[in-house]
């Protein structure tokens, strides 16, 4: 797939904080890409670096092989902060001076308002909706002029489950229909249903990067023991259902791949002449899966 952004270690400090450090990464056209990590880690000050809002410190980016210009902003909306629109006009009135200032048709007001569910609230006053409701607004005006790229910064903060639920649904109804999403949040469980791939910040540093169902894998675990450790580890290395595995003192954490358990893992080990004296399965959350990517500083 074509990248329709390149980052190439970017980074920016302010003072004596370090908020992006030497961070490179590409999106991948067509993706649901999240920028997940904790308040801080730099999510926010790569949004605004990349969409021109913030002066890099050091390093490159580009937009669809090109340096950010008139024509690349044209092809990518945004919503990086609270939405703002006049309280007592009415959606179609509010996104109406949204188009002017983007230089957009009024024709395309009905469409958005339409794919974000908000068609028939059109001549309802901003101060009449919910929380999810003026968020499924903005992401309609950084609809307005038809992008390609639509880049989200934290788009379900402070929603209830149910605005939530709704804005999740409106970001993979908007990728169904071919562009490209970016999205930061620090919410684990967001990153997990939305995105197809995911990079992991934290302190402004790339912890981890890849699709979404490798790197937040919550796949369970065997912890298996036995006399000799080394012997061990030889066998799980010539194994082909063995998908990771990781020595740890006296035992060994075996991921092993779909359809594979333990009675297979025994077996393979009685058979290659090795009697395992532990043989226990462990349940892997995301949240532990995510706490252990990000709890190296030194990674």
């Amino acid at each position: 797939m074509v990248d329709v952004l390149d980052i190439d270690n970017l980074s920016k400090r302010y003072g004596s904080i370090q908020a992006v450090d030497r961070l490179s990464l590409k999106v991948a056209q067509g993706s649901i890409y999240g920028i997940l990590g904790p308040n801080g880690s730099g999510k926010t000050t790569t949004l605004g670096m990349v969409l021109d809002v913030v002066r890099p410190g050091s390093g490159t980016y580009t937009w669809f092989g090109q340096p950010i210009s008139k024509e690349t902003k044209h092809r990518v909306g945004a919503l990086l902060e609270t939405p703002n629109f006049y309280p007592y006009l009415t959606a179609r009135k509010n996104l109406q001076i949204v188009a002017d200032v983007k230089g957009s048709n009024y024709k395309s007001i009905l469409q958005v308002l339409n794919l974000v569910g908000l068609e028939q609230r059109k001549h309802t006053t901003f101060k009449g909706f919910s929380l999810g409701m003026k968020q499924r607004l903005a992401i309609a005006a950084a609809l307005l002029n038809n992008p390609e790229v639509l880049v989200l910064d934290e788009p379900t903060n402070g929603l209830d489950p149910e605005g939530i639920a709704e804005v999740r649904e409106l970001i993979l109804k908007i990728a169904a229909e071919g562009k490209t999403i970016i999205l930061a949040s620090h919410l684990l469980d967001e990153v997990e249903k939305v995105c197809t791939h995911v990079a992991v910040l934290q302190h402004g540093q790339l912890r981890a990067e890849g699709r979404v169902d490798t790197i937040l894998s919550a796949k369970d675990q065997l912890i298996i023991g036995a006399d000799s450790i080394p012997e061990v580890v030889e066998v799980l290395r010539k194994l082909p259902f063995v998908e990771a595995f990781q020595p740890e003192r006296d035992t060994v954490h075996v991921t092993l791949h779909e359809g594979f358990g333990s009675k297979e893992l025994n077996k393979a080990m009685f058979e290659a002449g090795v009697t395992l004296s532990r043989l226990t399965l462990h349940r892997k959350s995301l949240e532990a899966q995510f706490l252990e990517i990000i709890k190296s500083e030194n990674r």
